[in-house]
């Protein structure tokens, strides 16, 4: 449910796109560190959210980026400069123009701005706005926020009951927090904010139609364009895109998506009886279809409860959110906002930059594969994107230019990058047995003291296959079993050879150590799971 750390931004096993001259990559990557639907998921795609529909709906939306992204812009437009003219009249340019103003779009601000540079920051919506997401705070995303970030708590998780398909429920609880939660309006408005205070300018209702880099709007080769619906078009050293899953800036970089899931979504005011029921404890349901699972968040008077899966089972997807909910006693309560959105992630050969432009958060297709969290992943890859764009807007020319945007894309991939192919690692094998990682969360007690390690950031999935040969092996096993090496799972999506490689160190350590671990998960999942409640860590 996490990714690297930014002290983990070591290039261990991971490969810049391109080539960066000799010692740039390793050092940027150290200096940058990676550090995390941009939205936990798409923009808003439908108030119904039913079946397909909600697929095709969201496919539409671009977090404030519509039309297309090529060509030239025809006839005059006016130019949105940064502070007035030159001496010699002519147009002033911004150093970083975002577009986008959830997570990653605001930490790329932030991190641009207080590096003293002049930025803007472009949001299509008026904020605060709704966004569908779960309101997860894990340990990677508290860690990334900026210095004096006040999080706007609306409880903390202590409990997890976990369940599969509504049977063999079992609640694990511990004395320490494990993760937070909130609504995304206040969050995302405060993440703004404390841009605006470091020095970056905001204009919400600005819909970017298109970025361009050459053509008759570009005064020169160290500047991009970036055109608005109205035809103003504003000019910039460095371009960031975090404008959503269905991103057009995304499009103009070339971003290439591997993995499409359809998330639902209910918001449901509840008695304070009920609400009393729920504080402090959440609850994950292993879902019907394939890589699915479903949620409890609680938020004070309101349950936020959503379910998830492959996209193309729109219908089966809405059954199993309509079940969910009657199942759990919520059926009598009228829902205050029921939305969809789309989760994509990114294959792992797609760019991340080009030219002048970077892409962030969910407009790159970062997320983690399994869980499909990408607060964490927008607020680290953003503080990475605005960093970056500081250097490439620096760059005099071309080749500089693209020399800083391959340093961004390997603090990526040696960070995040290692994290998604843990995660796809994961997805394949949850895909096939949910039951045996239902019964390992559940009967295991390292197993569950690692999750609580993750979700509190005291450690990384990834980072645990890497150094851990009990982990490791275990997952190898399970490979194995799963037969991954196909590279695809039940739902069309799975891990290739080469992501598999890059989340493993070179050699093993306490071969056969771990036999014990996953047989013995086995068992318990043949055995079925005993219900109550267990005091975990």
């Amino acid at each position: 449910m996490s990714s690297e750390h930014a002290g983990n931004a070591g290039p261990e096993n991971t490969e810049p796109e391109g080539a960066a001259p000799e010692g740039t990559g390793a050092e940027a990557a150290r200096d940058g560190g990676p550090d995390t639907v941009e939205d936990g998921g798409a923009d808003d795609a439908t108030d119904g959210a039913a079946g397909d529909v909600a697929d095709d709906a969201a496919s539409g939306v671009a977090g404030g980026v519509t039309g297309d992204v090529t060509g030239d812009v025809p006839g005059a437009a006016s130019v949105v400069t940064g502070e007035g003219p030159d001496a010699d009249g002519a147009a002033d340019v911004w150093d970083v123009v975002v577009v986008g103003a959830g997570p990653a779009g605001a930490s790329a601000a932030y991190a641009a701005a207080v590096a003293g540079r002049r930025v803007l920051l472009l949001e299509k919506s008026e904020l605060p706005r709704y966004k569908t997401c779960g309101g997860g705070i894990i340990g990677p995303s508290r860690d990334a926020l900026p210095p004096g970030f006040e999080l706007p708590l609306q409880d903390r998780v202590h409990a997890v009951t976990f369940s599969l398909e509504g049977r063999f429920a079992r609640t694990r609880r511990s004395r320490r927090m494990l993760f937070g939660l909130i609504n995304r309006p206040e969050f995302d408005a405060q993440l703004v904010q404390h841009a605006q205070k470091a020095g970056a300018e905001l204009r919400t209702g600005a819909t970017v139609t298109r970025v361009e880099q050459h053509g008759p709007s570009v005064p020169d080769r160290r500047t991009a364009a970036v055109v608005l619906a109205d035809g103003e078009t504003i000019l910039a050293r460095a371009v960031v895109g975090a404008d959503g899953s269905a991103s057009r800036i995304g499009a103009h970089v070339g971003v290439k998506m591997g993995q499409v899931d359809l998330g639902l979504e209910a918001e449901i005011p509840v008695p304070p009886s009920v609400a009393e029921d729920w504080k402090g404890r959440v609850l994950i349901d292993w879902g019907p279809m394939p890589g699915s699972y479903g949620w409890v968040f609680p938020k004070g008077d309101t349950l936020t409860v959503g379910v998830i899966s492959a996209r193309g089972e729109g219908a089966a997807t809405k059954r199993y959110l309509e079940d969910f909910v009657a199942r759990l006693g919520l059926a009598g309560f009228e829902p205050s906002i029921s939305s969809g959105h789309l989760t994509r992630c990114r294959t792992d050969d797609s760019p991340l930059s080009r030219g002048r432009v970077l892409v962030c958060g969910d407009a790159a297709g970062l997320l983690e594969p399994w869980t499909r969290e990408g607060i964490s992943y927008a607020l680290r890859s953003g503080r990475l994107a605005g960093e970056w764009a500081v250097r490439v807007a620096e760059a005099n020319d071309a080749v500089d230019a693209r020399r800083q945007a391959l340093n961004y894309a390997f603090a990526i991939k040696a960070g995040l990058g290692v994290e998604m192919a843990v995660g796809r690692r994961m997805l394949a094998v949850f895909e096939r047995r949910p039951g045996l990682l239902h019964a390992t969360l559940t009967g295991l007690r390292p197993a569950w003291n690692a999750f609580a390690d993750i979700t509190r950031g005291s450690a990384t999935l990834g980072g645990m296959v890497r150094s851990n040969g009990l982990a490791r092996r275990a997952l190898e096993l399970l490979d194995k079993r799963m037969d991954t090496s196909s590279g695809v799972g039940p739902a069309g999506r799975g891990v290739t050879a080469k992501e598999r490689d890059a989340s493993e160190p070179e050699g093993t350590d306490e071969p056969g150590a771990v036999r014990g671990t996953a047989e013995g998960a086995e068992s318990a999942e043949s055995a079925g799971e005993t219900k109550g409640t267990e005091t975990g860590v």
